[in-house]
């Protein structure tokens, strides 16, 4: 064991990574400088194109080489239990820390069979996945809680990053550990507001609206592009950036192509990223499936007011710093001509407050309250199997 003067080693496994940006990515990077500035020591295993083994911010970062997922932009997973669990073996942990319960759900036995208590982190409601894919209704609540079942039996603590994405495994009576995640409240913030920025996409008296999302198919990017002509419709002087890549930007450009609509693709500087959230007046997050949607949090830290989808978590995460609408263009337009409403610098300070309540060091402390709840329910999980 590694506990002690040097911390516990926790090894994190995560797959559905996207190469350059995304919340997870960030999430991940954020929490293991916690770790470390909390004296443990994080170990990352991640897919990607090639094998890599190094030193960073966030601890030490194991990438394995794993395929792309068809149809998803850039995602990549881990396959082949054996040489994974090799490495396990080889790392030694004190505590897994496992952000996939789908491929990777096994290795909640590997814990187990090696005594090393083991965290379930959900990032995302399986019922609204399985909705997206069609499956709705009865049966796909039923797959879903067959599923969430299979996923609390093999690890000892389930995180949840809201009371929207806890429900599913609340429902079925599993425990579940909160633990919200946070904003970098220094990068993010109003004072990056910056008039030439904004004259690069809008004119004088004109509304500026910005979406940060990736442009795949469970994000559905379209209802963005939808709640402009909506506005445009009904005469509001509106434009619209969107803010990222994936394999729907074909599509969107097509749907957007009479309509004042700049597609920014991928922006690697992250304060470029807080110049334009900072510059808008509205930013629209329509996900219907969002757990926690830190571009959401990031805009509110920018001081900039949030529309979003009523069915994802996003209301329980934005509160009185946006407004929330089913996810229809007219619906999200006319929550956007609700907030354009409210004096400015009234809902700019609201939206900054908001974000004030959702820090990475206390987020770093839910975390690490998981992994020692992880412990006290080992313990119990040990006592009724050997009753």
């Amino acid at each position: 064991m590694s506990s002690g003067a040097t911390g516990l080693r926790i090894v994190r496994l995560a797959n559905f990574i996207m190469p350059r940006s995304g919340g997870l990515r960030t999430a991940l990077r954020s929490l293991g400088a916690g770790y470390i500035a909390n004296g443990h020591q994080p170990i990352l295993v991640m897919p990607g194109e090639r094998y890599a083994d190094e030193e960073t911010d966030q601890g030490r970062v194991i990438t394995l080489p794993g395929p792309m997922v068809p149809l998803t932009g850039g995602y990549r997973v881990l396959i082949g239990r054996r040489p994974l669990a090799r490495l396990l073996d080889r790392l030694a942990p004190d505590r897994l820390e496992v952000s996939d319960r789908s491929t990777l759900r096994w290795t909640g036995r590997w814990a187990r069979e090696a005594g090393v208590r083991s965290v379930m982190v959900s990032h995302e409601s399986l019922a609204g996945l399985l909705r997206l894919s069609g499956l709705s209704g009865a049966a796909g609540r039923q797959a879903a809680d067959a599923l969430n079942a299979r996923t609390a039996a093999a690890y000892d603590t389930i995180v949840c990053t809201t009371g929207w994405a806890a429900e599913e495994f609340l429902r079925l009576g599993v425990p579940v550990r909160r633990a919200s995640l946070g904003v970098d409240l220094s990068t993010f913030h109003p004072g990056r507001r910056d008039p030439v920025v904004r004259s690069r996409y809008a004119a004088a008296g004109e509304v500026l609206l910005v979406t940060c999302t990736r442009l795949s198919p469970e994000k559905k990017p379209e209802l963005a592009v939808d709640t402009l002509a909506a506005l445009v419709r009904a005469g509001v002087p509106a434009r619209l950036v969107v803010l990222g890549d994936g394999p729907r930007r074909p599509a969107l450009e097509e749907r957007a192509a009479r309509l004042p609509v700049t597609f920014a693709g991928f922006l690697p500087d992250q304060a470029a990223v807080a110049a334009l959230l900072a510059s808008a007046d509205v930013v629209v997050a329509p996900g219907p499936v969002e757990t926690f949607g830190l571009a959401a949090l990031e805009a509110l830290a920018c001081g900039t007011p949030v529309v979003v989808n009523a069915a994802s978590a996003l209301p329980e995460v934005i509160g009185p710093a946006g407004a929330a609408a089913p996810g229809t263009g007219v619906e999200l337009a006319a929550a956007v001509t609700g907030l354009l409403a409210v004096d400015e610098r009234s809902r700019r300070s609201r939206a900054r407050l908001r974000a004030e309540r959702f820090s990475w060091p206390e987020a770093t402390a839910g975390f690490l309250g998981a992994h020692r709840a992880a412990v006290t329910a080992g313990r119990a999980r040990a006592d009724v199997e050997a009753a």
